[in-house]
């Protein structure tokens, strides 16, 4: 199922519901059929967005020995981390902030 997420500030914004899901619950908000991040609660939550973004960097340091030419042709990719996922959401937080409109999201 995908999510739709929308903002004066920004293009639309979807993505799946598992990294919805994620990302609501990471700055306090449940996954409805609707819902709202009032522009009160914008400082909030990308405030604590890039708290977890900054803890899953500590978790998964990018690694800088491996160059992408010399992967190992065989070797899976490594799955994207939140701090890779989560930064479109925050970038349509950020813009919504600046231009002072909230972000709405629908099914």
């Amino acid at each position: 199922m995908l999510i739709t997420f929308k903002s004066h500030a920004s293009q639309d914004l979807i993505m799946m519901r598992d990294l919805a899901v994620t990302l609501l619950g990471i700055i306090g908000k449940h996954l409805g059929e609707r819902g709202v991040i009032t522009t009160e609660e914008l400082p909030r939550c990308i405030h604590k967005l890039e708290a977890a973004v900054t803890d899953a960097k500590k978790v998964h340091p990018a690694e800088s020995s491996v160059s992408p030419g010399k992967q190992d042709e065989d070797q899976e990719e490594e799955p994207l981390h939140l701090g890779q996922r989560a930064y479109p959401f925050l970038d349509m937080l950020r813009a919504s902030l600046r231009e002072n409109t909230e972000v709405m999201w629908g099914v």
